[in-house]
């Protein structure tokens, strides 16, 4: 788990077109990351 004052570490994941995208590519910007850690799972 990040603290609040840690940065994110970098990662790569698809948008909804398929297309890859890196956190480092939004840098100087601001970004929100959303996510549901139980989302279409039996838990």
């Amino acid at each position: 788990m990040l603290a609040a004052d840690q940065l994110a570490p970098e990662f790569e994941l698809p948008d909804q077109n398929g297309k890859t995208v890196s956190l480092s590519s939004f840098r100087g910007k601001w970004v929100l990351l959303w996510w549901y850690p139980k989302a279409n799972t039996p838990g």
